[in-house]
This record gives C-alpha cells, structure tokens and sequence, in this order.
C-alpha cells in the first residue's frame, strides 16, 4: 500500500480513537500532519503572546523542520497505529 493511501488512512483512524489522546499527543500529531501536508513551516508566530495553544503548535511544528514530508507521515502512520493499540 502507497505511503499517502496509509496517510490517509491514519489521518482518518485518528478522528475515531476510542480515547482523546493527551495535549502532548495531540500536539504531536498536528505538527506531523502540518509537516506531512505542507512541509517546512511556513507562518509567522502567533503575535499574540497569550495564544498558548497557538504558540504550542507553533513551536511544534516549527520543532519539525527539515524532515521529510514522508519521514513525517510514516511517523503519524506510526504514532496512530500506537493510539489506536
């Protein structure tokens, strides 16, 4: 199976977890994504310095530059497989 087909299928699998993964996990999986669909990060960090959760995602997406847009999806692959366990 084509690495995007299983992309796809993860990405789905992830929205019917039977359990809402932790903020952590939640973080890791958005900057994945981010990084598996659009690469490099490509946006100005939030302005507002009390957007916590944008700064959050900000940073790890931002943590993620440099990896490969497959390296990124086979690590969501990964990570959705362990969540769903």
């Amino acid at each position: 199976m084509a690495l995007q087909q299983q992309f796809e299928e993860a990405v789905a699998a992830s929205k019917t977890l039977d359990t809402k993964p932790d903020n952590d996990i939640l973080l890791q999986l958005y900057s994945l994504y981010k990084q598996s669909t659009e690469g490099d990060i490509n946006i100005e960090p939030p302005a507002n310095m009390f957007d916590f959760v944008g700064k959050a995602k900000y940073d790890a997406w931002n943590h993620l530059k440099g990896k490969s847009k497959e390296e990124a999806m086979q690590q969501y692959i990964d990570l959705v497989k362990k969540l769903k366990g």
